[in-house]
């Protein structure tokens, strides 16, 4: 596989380097959850639980700014959560790049994620496949290969969840419930090289980094947004993923034919998580 189709702009927007600016001060977290967490977390579980039984539009906007500049990912899309099925394009957004965002067009289906730049740089625009549950991520708050499931899973495992209100989002009224991820749940799937950074990061702090998780749950039990948040040291990243359209048909493309498989370890750069 020629990693150049998968690898634009990996150098710019790397999170290991951005990230390693001093100055944090040390984040006193509590050893335990507090009682008061049990319903809002069996809430926020709960929601995630729904959501996962559903079909979805996908849109999620994950914001990166720090030393090596400012980036933003746009992921959207159909997904099928219980069929594991779906399509779904990120875009990097082409003004911090001089014009011409790059593009990642994704198709999940029967457990492998089918991947391509339509507009490679390199003029390779073939299909590759990956085992959905074997790649890992390769920055703090991406999840592998864009799959809404792997942030779903973190949301659930939110720690101490509070109940902050009410309030409406995209025009539907919710429960924001407010939270954050222990460091296991911060870097689950994430790639070797990319988690020894995040661990020596945690035992420099002495302490989990300070990620806060945020769900809203509409009146019918469902997840319709989630954030998470990581800022500290002059890098800030934040990832939004909005829910939509429960229950509605969804574009879930059939495997590409002749697609090249790859191993998960080929798999790296900013477009793929």
């Amino acid at each position: 596989m020629r990693r150049s189709a998968v690898l634009v702009g990996t150098a710019a927007i790397l999170l290991s380097s951005a990230c390693s600016s001093g100055g944090a001060k040390k984040d006193q977290q509590s050893a335990k959850d507090n009682d008061s967490s049990a319903a809002p977390a069996a809430a926020v579980r709960a929601a995630v639980a729904a959501t996962e039984k559903s079909t979805v539009r996908i849109d999620e906007r994950v914001d990166m700014s720090g030393e090596g500049g400012s980036f933003t990912f746009g992921i959207r899309g159909g997904m099928d959560l219980a069929g594991g099925k779906g399509h779904l394009t990120t875009t990097l957004d082409g003004a911090q790049r001089g014009g011409g965002g790059a593009t990642l067009d994704e198709v999940f289906s029967g457990g492998t994620v089918y991947f391509r730049m339509p507009e490679a740089t390199d003029g390779d625009t073939a299909w590759r496949a990956v085992p959905r549950d074997k790649v890992e991520s390769q920055a703090l708050l991406r999840a592998p290969m864009n799959d809404p499931a792997h942030t779903l899973r973190q949301i659930a495992q939110m720690r101490s969840p509070v109940n902050a209100g009410e309030e409406k989002v995209n025009g539907t009224p919710t429960v924001h419930y407010r939270g954050r991820l222990d460091h296991d749940t911060l870097v689950l799937r994430m790639a070797a090289e990319r988690r020894a950074k995040v661990d020596s990061m945690r035992d420099m702090l002495n302490a989990d980094l300070p990620v806060a998780a945020d769900a809203w749950v509409d009146k019918a039990g469902r997840l319709v947004r989630s954030r998470l948040t990581f800022d500290m040291g002059g890098t800030k990243l934040v990832a939004t993923l909005d829910f939509a359209d429960f229950g509605k048909p969804v574009d879930t493309p059939a495997a590409p034919a002749d697609a090249q498989a790859v191993q998960p370890a080929d798999v790296a750069g900013p477009l793929t998580g």
